[in-house]
């Protein structure tokens, strides 16, 4: 049987070189693309669809609320979406959350939160503070504000003449940076120590906040704050009276285990912004959490947050992520996650514990990271230019495998680790079909 013939395209692709195939159907844990051929999300998209392709709880939220209201400006009005998913998000947040400014993605939010950030020192009378510090081997988000934040060299190099300054520390990154005696917790206190070390570098009057994700994505590979880490930085924060923003964009919403991930770190943050698996998918939407806080500075002060964009607070979005946070929460798929995440590990373990090519194996519930490298016991990476985090990448998908490998691991340049965050909704057998096409692209490439 002949593949359907593709007309030429007119979509601007991620790549110029290729046309991706046209994926036509969603089913579960599975995309089908035109020529009929299955591929297991293996890595969720990017860490998006947490619910699979087609719940019906969710599909049938938006179909109701198009038939009532499918959009209303938020210059204008609220609306029962908007207020039903901000208080819905509000009792499950950290402690001190109290406001949840709704947008379409997680660059925006991550945007937004920095935006906030500032104005809340202008509000309270504080305008020289006009940096923020974060950790190298980050990612925030792509438009410019979040992409000056974030500590990827290769996304930033391009347009760093556009980029707001912003100082990096060393990330925790226990793998590459623990030194031989040292335990994991003086480890993380001494990595953590790096921001004081930094604030009186700069100036703590000038800093605006320290931004970073609780467990790093796209850029090191689902790599967890050692235990210490994140309260030492809390401590910091409140030391200097700088605000402690958490990107929790791709590992929040339950993906981690638990619907925040900075819940297992003990810490509540100022701010904390979430994305991908607020929508799972079935809407573009990400939100900024505040504390209370923040917002009173703003009701008592100008009263008008200077930022917005036209979709903020989309009702059919919000519909959208009000009913995925219910199954997240009521219905327990935050907690499957936490319990395939382990069976995830487990049979990642088995599989490519021992493998001469995989360093380190990683991660939280269904959010993990294999790290890759050419000799297992001096953690020697491959030479970037073999490409191999790319040859995997399309190894997999060939074997019918999504999943999310990256170069530049450890400095931007050198190391390649895949990520995998699968839905939640995953079975034991999946989970062994997608180790299974895991190991055959290792053993094409490796």
């Amino acid at each position: 049987m002949n593949a359907p013939v593709v007309p030429p395209s007119h979509v601007f692709h991620r790549s110029s070189r290729a046309t991706p195939p046209r994926a036509v159907r969603g089913e579960g844990a599975y995309i089908f693309d035109a020529a009929g051929k299955r591929y297991l999300d293996g890595s969720g998209g990017a860490a998006v669809s947490c619910l699979g392709h087609s719940d019906q709880t969710v599909i049938q939220a938006i179909k109701d609320q198009l038939d009532q209201l499918p959009f209303a400006h938020s210059g204008f009005f609220s609306s029962d979406p908007a207020e039903r998913l901000a208080d819905r998000l509000v009792a499950h947040a950290p402690e001190g959350i109290d406001r949840v400014y709704l947008v379409s993605g997680g660059s925006e939010a991550v945007e937004a939160a920095l935006k906030m950030a500032r104005q809340y020192f202008v509000e309270i009378g504080e305008p020289l503070r006009t940096r923020f510090i974060a950790r190298r081997q980050s990612y925030h988000g792509n438009t410019l504000g979040a992409l000056a934040a974030g500590g990827n060299a290769w996304r930033k190099a391009k347009f760093a003449p556009l980029l707001i300054e912003t100082n990096h520390i060393s990330p925790c990154y226990a793998y590459r940076g623990q030194m031989e005696g040292e335990s994991l917790e003086a480890y993380g206190l001494r990595v953590a120590d790096e921001l004081e070390a930094e604030l009186n570098r700069v100036g703590p009057e000038t800093v605006i906040a320290f931004v970073a994700e609780p467990v790093v994505g796209a850029t090191l590979g689902a790599v967890p704050a050692v235990p210490g880490y994140f309260k030492r930085i809390r401590e910091i924060c409140d030391r200097y009276g700088i605000l402690l923003i958490l990107d929790e964009v791709m590992c929040g919403m339950g993906r981690t285990g638990t619907l925040f991930a900075c819940e297992q770190d003990g810490i509540a943050p100022d701010i904390v912004t979430i994305a991908k698996g607020l929508g799972a998918g079935y809407q573009p939407i990400g939100a900024a959490l505040c504390s209370g806080r923040i917002h009173a500075a703003f009701a008592e002060g100008s009263g008008f947050f200077q930022h917005g964009h036209t979709y903020n607070a989309h009702p059919t979005a919000a519909a959208a992520a009000d009913a995925v946070l219910t199954r997240l929460t009521d219905d327990g798929l935050t907690a499957r996650a936490a319990e395939m995440g382990e069976t995830l590990d487990a049979a990642l373990r088995a599989a490519f514990g021992q493998h001469p090519h995989i360093g380190d194996i990683r991660g939280r519930g269904m959010f993990r990271g294999l790290e890759i490298v050419a000799d297992r016991a001096s953690k020697t990476p491959f030479d970037p230019a073999e490409g191999k985090a790319a040859r995997v990448k399309a190894a997999a998908f060939e074997a019918g495998l999504i999943c999310y490998p990256m170069g530049g691991t450890i400095d931007g340049k050198q190391g390649d680790h895949v990520l995998l965050a699968p839905p939640f909704i995953l079975s034991e057998d999946q989970i062994g079909e997608l180790v299974d096409k895991l190991s055959q692209a290792f053993a094409a490439v490796l």
